[in-house]
């Protein structure tokens, strides 16, 4: 299993709102995750930072690609988009800034 993380940004103030529908993720995009790949995915927020952090069977971009070709994924991003601010910190070949791991626990 691969461990990834990366960042994004809310918009100002949309937090509350956002963590409301993060409570409530749709079973359908849960189900599109689960068989993509992704395992222990998890959010944390910090104002309007935020970390993501998952397992996955594959590398990342295949995993992205499985999801991002399902129509279940196209719903659930029109229904985030409002609460991001276009991803600025990427380096060459990344779709989201994705974060180092430089220590782990298991």
């Amino acid at each position: 299993m691969r461990r990834i993380a990366f960042l994004l940004r809310l918009k100002p103030r949309t937090g509350p709102d956002y963590d409301r529908d993060h409570a409530a993720v749709w079973p359908e995009m849960l189900a599109l995750l689960k068989r993509a790949g992704i395992s222990e995915y998890s959010i944390f927020r910090r104002d309007e930072l935020l970390v993501l952090s998952m397992r996955m069977e594959d590398d990342f971009n295949t995993v992205w690609d499985r999801i991002e070709a399902d129509p279940v994924n196209a719903r659930w991003q029109q229904a985030m988009s409002a609460y991001f601010l276009p991803v600025q910190e990427t380096r060459d070949g990344e779709r989201f800034p994705f974060m180092q791991e430089v220590f782990y626990l298991p």
